[in-house]
């Protein structure tokens, strides 16, 4: 299929409902970490060969029209060279906010990303948190880095490739961009803060990689009916 769009922006600036809308838009299905873990068997020895400096990326992005989140954001600029034609969304937010989300969420302490071990624990440095250096939990550090990483991207591309957006920014920006009709639905609000805060999906252990797996997909789930309701 190729890569149509992909998503520069990092995780929790909008990933998952730009991944829901861009599916909504025909742009789908839209790579998402959700989708590591969903196919967590398959997806994981590729992308530890991505980080080891061997990527396949026709073989990661199989079947798949679009990114958005980690870990395809960290290498957008690979991505960017090795699908020439495809679009180029950068998801931005206030600096401030992005870090005081990041440190309820997805690097939060002994969360998913800081406390994996083994293989995954090699996959989250590489291909997630490695660009911290440990910094982690260093407000003024984290928000200096998503300032700068943000304008190499706009640096690095033209205009006419890339679109800059907000969450809030809606429909329109981002269907004028990719060309097609605005639809009648709301743009969709998912994943936020607040849901994390009180989803009690990824409590507990899990007893292996099938049940792993089951839990991506069930999130998966959660989030389209959450965006489009169940029909979506």
């Amino acid at each position: 299929m190729g890569l149509k769009v992909i998503g520069a922006g990092l995780g929790r600036t909008g990933t998952m409902s730009l991944k829901l809308a861009l599916e909504h838009l025909g742009f789908g299905p839209c790579y998402h970490m959700s989708e590591v873990f969903a196919q967590a068997r398959r997806n994981l020895p590729l992308w530890l060969a991505a980080i080891r400096g061997q990527p396949d990326w026709d073989e990661i992005f199989a079947g798949f029209a679009a990114t958005t989140d980690y870990p395809a954001c960290t290498y957008w600029r690979e991505l960017s060279q090795h699908y020439p034609e495809a679009k180029v969304i950068l998801t931005v937010r206030d600096a401030d906010s992005w870090f005081n989300s990041v440190n309820k969420t997805i690097f939060a302490e002994g969360g998913p990303s800081t406390s994996a071990e083994g293989p995954m624990a090699e996959f989250m440095h590489g291909a997630v948190i490695g660009d911290f250096a440990g910094r982690i939990q260093d407000r003024e550090f984290m928000t200096a880095y998503f300032e700068r990483r943000n304008a190499e991207v706009i640096a690095a591309l033209p205009s006419e490739r890339l679109l800059v957006y907000r969450p809030g920014d809606g429909w329109e920006p981002l269907c004028g961009f990719l060309g097609v009709a605005v639809p009648a639905e709301r743009y969709p609000r998912v994943n936020t803060t607040e849901e994390w805060a009180t989803d009690s999906t990824f409590e507990g252990e899990v007893s292996g990689p099938e049940a792993a797996e089951e839990r991506g997909r069930t999130f998966l789930a959660m989030m389209r009916e959450r965006a489009f309701g169940s029909a979506a």
